[in-house]
């Protein structure tokens, strides 16, 4: 890794993208908000990655040896050399069984219902009293499952499961047992401690929690007069102090920081307010989107699940649908009341969607280095294809029944405590009609070789009875209507579930729920619209919201990874994936609106920025992730550490430009 833009670009080709996206700039106005004064961001945004790096940098690495010679036992064989790669831990398998021969099977504990793998063939030394000695490298991002086999005759010896650390050194004794029974031992044995990978991601959190507090607590004393003017005589200097005032508080005004987050989050020039809440989790999940693409320091749960479950990965493109619909009701109905005809609105709506869909094929399709890209192999689907989708639908459903915001439902019980559901009751019946559809088709549509409703990834899973059948109906509807070529070629599931046949994450089945999961961010959108200053009111419903479907969730999944009716899956967009991450949608809702718009408690800092141009924060980091100085060639590339650290600096990098364009008043809508 270089500077430059590496030839390696295939890589980048072939990874999937569904972590985030571009949704929030689609229905968010471009200006109207004026920079933030008094907040320090871009003191504390820089502070804040500064401590980040620091921690990375400073907490413990990996040890200077990784092969197998780091601690040999004498009779193994330098030729048995493993060199050891992240993630990964050094096994010795010792065969004391007199004219034996073993077969070592593994698996992933993470891997459901899957067929056992070949790991390797221990023979008889040949030697009575010499073991032979296989060394074989491990994963350890989860639990390993081992099962030994006598060669010959097939017969299981012995079954172990056990959780080996990073860079660790260990050995598995397999002898007969000297107890007047005839049986075996298999012990696992210690021969060098493993480090603690997960170490820098800590040590950069609680530093980084750490400094933000201290930075608040100095904004308030700041804002105590004492404290300020004796800040003041001790520098004695009037540039000095106008820098203090304006950067770090102004002098005098201890509620500064709610005043000027409430005025500006209520007081823009447009028609409707502009809600500071919406554009800080838009770019939170901007953030982490950028951080997860750029490679999260290597960790698996920064990655998405190989199949079913949820990581840190698979949250923020789901979010960033749930904050697009927020955005489309309300700048769709603040057009509207400015007066902008219906007419006029579909060709906007029609028009970004168009260049969202081709923006996102040109950038899931880079071709720099590799000569010229062959039609025959463009990837078609991707996150922004599926977004422009998703905005289109939901935007021209809610132009087609839009209706004037009632002003108060205080005097009319026809209304009562529901008018955001039954003013809408039109587009719930669309959408109700959409998720049968897809309930339909995923469950009762026959897939050629593969049982109907199967919701499996395929490959070894389901003990290998179904290898080609990943996805079920959704995989079959992708590859039938677009062909192999041009959907993703390397899944997450291919990494522990050895799936051969090409499956795309953002494909054409999933997009219904992609628009269900947007529909539920327009239901927020009215809630704050139409129990405008009624507080109150606003949280009981994002709580009822949030518990409501929460609970559809656990009915779906029994709660249980793998178990349950309709597991959580990112790369199918199961419905219960979706209520799950609309519920954690609505819950985080609940926590930034009073905080960032009623109370003033927080300025939605560094998060803000990024929320404020995030189709442009999301373009940039995709097409500059090859170069200096978001990545560059790392002394261990084995190494979390130094991979955190990059990624870190990659992710505070791309809040500066936010917030520098940001003070600029610089905006790219489309």
């Amino acid at each position: 890794m270089t500077g430059a833009r590496p030839c390696g670009a295939e890589q980048r080709r072939d990874r999937e993208r569904g972590g985030g996206g571009g949704g929030g700039p689609v229905a968010q106005a471009a200006g109207g908000m004026s920079g933030a004064r008094g907040a320090g961001p871009a003191l504390v945004a820089l502070l804040l990655a500064a401590s980040v790096l620091s921690a990375a940098l400073l907490a413990p690495g990996d040890p200077p040896e990784r092969g197998a010679e780091a601690a040999p036992p004498r009779d193994l064989d330098k030729k048995k050399h493993v060199e050891l790669k992240m993630d990964q831990a050094l096994l010795l398998i010792h065969n004391e069984l007199h004219g034996t021969n073993m077969t070592v099977y593994w698996n992933s504990e993470r891997c459901y219902h899957c067929l056992f793998q070949i790991l390797v063939n221990v023979s008889w030394s040949g030697k009575p009293g010499k073991p032979s000695i296989a060394a074989v490298a491990l994963s350890t991002q989860h639990g390993s499952l081992l099962q030994l086999n006598d060669t010959l005759e097939e017969k299981e010896i012995c079954r172990l499961e056990y959780k080996f650390g990073e860079f660790g050194n260990y050995s598995l004794l397999v002898k007969h047992v000297h107890n007047g029974v005839n049986e075996i031992a298999c012990d696992i044995v210690v021969n060098k401690n493993p480090i603690d990978s997960n170490l820098p991601v800590c040590i950069a959190f609680l530093v980084g929690v750490a400094l933000i507090i201290a930075v608040y607590l100095l904004r308030f004393l700041l804002s105590l007069d004492d404290f300020h003017n004796w800040i003041s005589k001790a520098i004695n200097s009037r540039e000095t102090d106008r820098l203090i005032n304006s950067e770090l508080g102004s002098p005098g005004r201890a509620g500064s920081i709610g005043g000027e987050a409430q005025q500006e989050a209520w007081h823009p020039p447009s028609a409707l307010p502009r809600l500071r809440s919406i554009d800080t989790f838009r770019g939170l999940a901007l953030i982490l989107m950028v951080f997860v693409n750029y490679g999260g320091g290597k960790y698996w749960y920064f990655k998405h699940s190989s199949w079913n479950g949820l990581t840190v990965a698979d949250l923020v493109f789901p979010w960033f649908v749930f904050i697009m619909g927020s955005s489309i009701f309300l700048s769709m109905t603040s057009m509207l009341q400015r007066g902008c005809s219906k007419f006029r609105l579909l060709g906007k709506i029609a028009w970004r969607s168009f260049l969202l869909f081709c923006i996102g094929v040109v950038i899931v399709n880079p071709n720099y280095c590799l000569g010229p890209l062959s039609w025959d192999k463009v990837r078609i689907p991707g996150v922004l294809q599926r977004l422009g989708v998703t905005y289109f639908v939901v935007a021209v459903l809610e132009l087609i029944f839009a209706k004037p915001v009632p002003e108060s439902c205080a005097s009319e019980r026809r209304c009562f405590s529901l008018r955001d559901i039954i003013l809408s009751w039109p587009q719930w019946l669309f959408i109700l009609l959409l998720e049968s559809i897809w309930l339909g088709l995923t469950f009762f549509l026959p897939v050629p070789g593969c049982p109907t409703g199967y919701l499996g990834p395929g490959g070894i899973g389901d003990l290998g009875k179904y290898p080609n059948c990943t996805g079920g109906a959704a995989g079959y509807i992708d590859r039938l209507l677009l062909g192999d070529d041009h959907i993703y070629q390397h899944p997450s599931s291919a990494v522990l579930y050895h799936t051969k046949v090409p499956y795309d994450p953002e494909g054409i089945l999933g997009t219904i729920s992609s628009i269900v999961m947007a529909f539920l961010g327009i239901q927020a959108g009215k809630i704050l619209l139409y129990y405008k200053d009624q507080t109150k009111d606003i949280l009981i419903r994002f709580t009822a919201w949030c518990c409501f479907l929460g609970l559809i969730s656990v009915a779906l999944t029994k709660i249980s990874e793998n178990e349950g009716f309709i597991p959580i899956n990112k790369n199918l967009w199961s419905i219960s994936y979706v209520t799950t991450l609309s519920s954690f949608a609505f819950f985080i809702l609940l926590i930034l609106y009073p905080i960032v718009d009623v109370k003033g408690l927080w300025t939605g800092t560094p998060f803000f920025y990024p929320g404020m141009n995030s189709i442009l924060v999301y373009v940039g980091h995709e097409v500059f992730e090859n170069y200096f100085p978001f990545q560059w060639k790392l002394e261990d590339n084995q190494s979390h550490k130094e991979h955190l650290t990059q990624n870190i600096v990659a992710t505070a990098l791309w809040v500066l430009i936010a917030y520098i364009l940001y003070k600029k008043k610089v905006f790219w809508k489309i």
